[in-house]
């Protein structure tokens, strides 16, 4: 059996092949675009267990290599510490670094989302990236006519974009402006059909997927966009032991520092996805103004700020779907 460390980069991959004592048996570098080659190279080691980390664009070698390896495996960079602080750093020893992991079973796993996992997570990256180039789009069709005293609340409605055509504005001004509103309606084009394309991922799904999103949709606050979020990114709660690790996963848990006996708490860890940690923010902002209960769980929280207390609703608002997922039950108001 052979154990092969891969050091994957955009253009170029390094192999490095050990034995089960830890012996060198193949070093060899090849470009990411001779694939044949790299087929004949890992071939020619079979059998063998390969590791690759996690990076952006591993998804078409693990599919290269998965009908080859008795076993694949991909390795969290964010626990490979000894590659990343790692002061002697080069591609052939990263490899050689994660091969002697394999050999010796250390590699702490990442999380691979199935097929249908990572379309969906495709499909709302790509719908929360409109958004934000749209929100960018607006800001600046407001600045831009800002400088004339000429913004209002109603600016994107059909009477506000009327309106902005018929401000007096300079020549390079108008200019800009009409470039910005293409782009502005561009964006919001693209924006319905990927709705469109997401309401029909969602009734193309599995039974379990629907009663998952029915359960998610009951929560008061919670909108398609929340549910769609919650769902690509958490997928499965079943792979967690406990609630804590769902918090941890996407970030909410808080961080600390302990020596000599004595605690410090910090800050949350913010690490896991940016874009599910925004979106219960945001429900949980719904829920506070319109659950007397969570209303009251925030008002309590608020001798820490208003910050800390909202991340705190989110965070307890996360262990509540987990749980209501868990069990398949709608949520309910409590008495």
């Amino acid at each position: 059996m052979n154990f092969v460390g891969i050091d994957l980069h955009k253009k170029t991959i390094t192999v490095e092949a050990l034995n089960q004592q830890r012996q060198l048996v193949r070093r060899q570098r090849l470009a990411c675009s001779d694939v044949e080659g790299i087929r004949r190279c890992f071939d020619g080691l079979r059998p063998f267990q390969a590791v690759v980390e996690a990076t952006a664009s591993y998804e078409w070698l693990w599919q290269l290599l998965e009908p080859l390896a008795q076993r694949l495996v991909l390795a969290h960079p964010g626990k490979l510490r000894i590659i990343a602080e790692s002061k002697n750093k080069s591609d052939k020893l990263d490899a050689h670094v994660l091969a002697e992991l394999l050999v010796l079973d250390l590699i702490p796993p990442a999380f691979r989302p199935g097929p249908r996992q990572r379309e969906h997570r495709r499909l709302v990256r790509q719908r929360e990236y409109l958004t934000h180039r749209s929100t960018a789009v607006r800001n600046k069709i407001r600045r831009l006519l800002s400088d004339y005293n000429a913004d209002r609340p109603d600016l994107f409605t059909h009477d506000g974009l009327a309106y902005a055509q018929a401000v007096p504005v300079s020549e390079a001004d108008r200019f800009i402006l009409e470039l910005l509103l293409a782009e502005w309606h561009h964006h919001q084009q693209q924006l319905r059909a990927i709705d469109q394309r997401l309401r029909q991922f969602a009734q193309a799904g599995p039974a379990q997927e629907r009663v998952a999103r029915q359960v998610l949709a009951s929560i008061p606050g919670v909108g398609p966009v929340t549910v769609d979020v919650v769902l690509s990114e958490v997928g499965d709660v079943g792979r967690f032991r406990s609630a804590k690790q769902v918090v941890a996963y996407a970030g909410l848990a808080p961080g600390q520092r302990e020596s000599a006996g004595k605690r410090k708490e910090l800050g949350i860890t913010k690490q896991g996805s940016r874009a599910l940690r925004w979106v219960l923010v945001e429900a949980a902002w719904r829920l506070v103004r319109c659950s007397r209960r969570w209303q009251s769980a925030f008002e309590r929280l608020q001798r820490r700020g208003r910050k800390k207390a909202i991340v705190a609703v989110a965070r307890r608002l996360l262990t509540v779907m987990v749980a209501l997922l868990r069990t398949g039950q709608r949520y309910r108001l409590a008495a």
